[in-house]
């Protein structure tokens, strides 16, 4: 009996133990993105690791443009779940690579259409920030800023202008861009001037605000919200940053957020798409991303009516870019880095390209990829590290 006993309690035991549930490894989301989106994410990873009981792997490369030639690259063997801060500018070449899973957010309805509409209604991407780009300056060194494209090839700017590489930084695709919207099939003509005149070309936002903030040059391709972040961070009232848009035009980047095709845990990732555009998130946006939040109850702080309104648009079409945006950079790195002439790449007769003219136009106050969609109550701004 004692015998007996003995086996019922050792079989018993090895019952229960065998009844325990092995505990379940914590979740690990990976999120690429860009390097100056740190401040943002720093403040809404640790709300959203909290509420899901997860832990979240932000992987920080460079700029824009490297991101998306990251995922590229990993495009067979994908180790990221979210891709966070692909642009307008990027937009289309990220469809085309194929590196993107659409999902529509389950409370898209807090995004103005006009966003969808303008960015990406088959939600590839999904936009979580807008603003618009500027040439910056500080007040007490440049008393009289250039107004124009123009302007900027005069001789007193000769080698006072700091522009990012389209290849590498959205924000330097963005101002390439713009030059387009602006000139047409004479950009390249326009971009030789510069190229002539000293523009600095560096590799990202971060490295041209650094060189910009030592003085190394007093005009920078940034952004509208410049003034707003000197008022708000540094206390400057009023700015001592000043911004301005050329020949009064504006051109306008909305940021998106993806799931990465084949993520490893994609019903994870679409929870995290949704808590970008969540007001507990787009809360922290302004001032630390110092981009519009696209969720429509969320207000930036008063401390932006120091950035700039957009009143006249640059219009070029999400179609247009992705029929030729991947030409541009060729011609761009032709002529900027290959030294050949705009004739050598078009192979156009010099007579048929002299001249300059722009075209653009006004009546709305935000500009998307395809068109700028009046805003009249929000100013348009944005500073963000890209």
């Amino acid at each position: 009996m004692k015998k007996l006993a003995i086996l019922a309690l050792t079989l018993l035991l090895f019952g229960a133990i065998g009844a325990i549930k092995p505990v379940k490894a914590q979740e690990t989301l990976t999120v690429y993105s860009y390097n100056s989106i740190e401040p943002w994410m720093k403040q809404i990873i640790p709300i959203f690791e909290k509420e899901y009981g997860v832990k979240v792997n932000l992987v920080l490369i460079g700029d824009t443009g490297e991101v998306l030639n990251r995922l590229i690259l990993e495009k067979g063997n994908p180790q990221a779940d979210v891709v966070v801060g692909i642009d307008n500018s990027y937009l289309q070449k990220a469809i085309q690579a194929g590196v993107l899973e659409p999902y529509k957010p389950s409370d898209v309805n807090v995004i103005p259409k006009w966003i969808i509409n303008d960015f990406d209604p088959s939600f590839h991407l999904t936009p979580y920030d807008y603003g618009a780009i500027a040439i910056v300056y500080k007040k007490d060194i440049v008393k009289n800023p250039p107004k124009t494209f123009e302007d900027l090839l005069k001789p007193e700017w000769k080698g006072k202008l700091i522009v990012e590489d389209p290849r590498t930084s959205s924000t330097g695709m963005a101002f390439l861009l713009w030059t387009i919207g602006a000139y047409g099939d004479r950009w390249l003509n326009y971009w030789e001037k510069l190229k002539e005149n000293g523009v600095q070309i560096v590799k990202s936002w971060d490295a041209g605000w650094e060189m910009w903030d030592k003085g190394q040059a007093p005009l920078f391709v940034s952004y509208a919200t410049d003034p707003a972040y000197d008022a708000c961070e540094d206390k400057n009232i009023p700015p001592k940053i000043g911004a301005l848009f050329l020949n009064g035009t504006a051109y306008v980047q909305i940021e998106g957020a993806g799931i990465v095709k084949g993520a490893k845990h994609p019903e994870l990732a679409k929870k995290f798409i949704d808590f970008l555009i969540s007001k507990e998130a787009q809360e922290k946006l302004p001032t630390t991303q110092w981009m519009y939040p696209v969720n429509k109850y969320v207000k930036p702080p008063a401390c932006f009516n120091y950035a700039l309104n957009v009143t006249k648009e640059v219009k070029l079409s999400p179609k247009e870019i992705g029929q030729n945006y991947k030409k541009w950079l060729e011609q761009w790195t032709e002529l900027m880095v290959e030294g050949k002439s705009p004739n050598e790449i078009t192979g156009t007769p010099a007579s048929t390209t002299s001249g300059t003219s722009t075209t653009s136009s006004g009546g709305h106050s935000i500009c998307g990829p395809a068109l700028i969609v009046a805003l009249a109550a929000m100013p348009l701004l944005l500073k963000k590290r890209k």
